[in-house]
């Protein structure tokens, strides 16, 4: 059984109408980002923080999951492969196209934390600076969302994983944000084959041993049928 390792950004979910994520020009959905993805944003405007972030939810919850998304989760229930999905992505998009071995590295739109005693819930619809955590009781509720600055979730499994990898396959990620861009170096360190499947070259193509270029709608479904063969 082969065990693949796939790492996905923003680009994946494009084509389902999520808007990605661009820190060239310093904005994010015409805000910036240091406003609402840092924690000092936060500690500054908890009101805006959480307003930003309940577009987001809601955003992600009216898309549906693309041809890219259900030919990962086909991949995952071939008895031939073993894959993890390792997803920058907030959204539920992969786990609503069907696949179930899923971390959520920077965290999900769908969590809840509370940042005094760190216990987690899920998210309602809307959040407010006035909610009450359910363990604590603490108004200290933010989005479960890793944030500039913060530690991104499950990174020793993560690691661990690439180690015992056959494969590693990046998707729709722009090779840019740290800790996840460097991935393809460790699968590399550890002697794993890479692939790119991405809209365009990423800042990282070099290192791939392969890559595609094209719409994820159309390169993922096409890599996933000519390994499942």
């Amino acid at each position: 059984m082969a065990k693949i390792v796939i790492l996905t950004g923003a680009g994946i979910s494009a084509e389902s109408g999520i808007r990605t994520f661009r820190a060239a020009d310093g904005l994010w959905e015409e805000h910036r980002i240091e406003d609402v993805a840092t924690p000092e944003g936060f500690a500054a405007d908890p009101a805006l923080v959480h307003r930003f972030y309940n577009a987001r939810r809601a955003a992600a919850a009216a898309a549906a999951p693309n041809a890219a998304h259900r030919a990962l989760a086909a991949l995952e229930a071939d008895p031939q492969h073993q894959v993890l999905v390792v997803t920058q992505n907030v959204d539920d998009l992969h786990e609503r196209g069907g696949s179930h071995n899923v971390i959520h590295m920077h965290g999900t739109l769908n969590g809840a934390l509370c940042h005094a005693c760190e216990h987690r819930w899920p998210a309602p619809a809307v959040m407010a600076p006035t909610d009450a955590c359910p363990a604590c009781g603490a108004r200290a509720t933010r989005p479960d969302i890793v944030w500039f600055g913060e530690m991104p979730y499950r990174m020793e499994d993560i690691w661990a994983a690439l180690r015992a990898a056959d494969l590693f396959v990046s998707i729709g990620t722009s090779g840019n944000v740290y800790p996840a861009a460097g991935f393809v170096a460790d699968a590399r360190h550890a002697g794993v084959p890479t692939l790119e499947l991405n809209l365009e070259p990423s800042a990282g193509t070099r290192l791939f041993d392969e890559a595609r270029h094209g719409p994820a709608t159309q390169i993922v479904p096409a890599w996933v049928a000519e390994i499942c063969r």
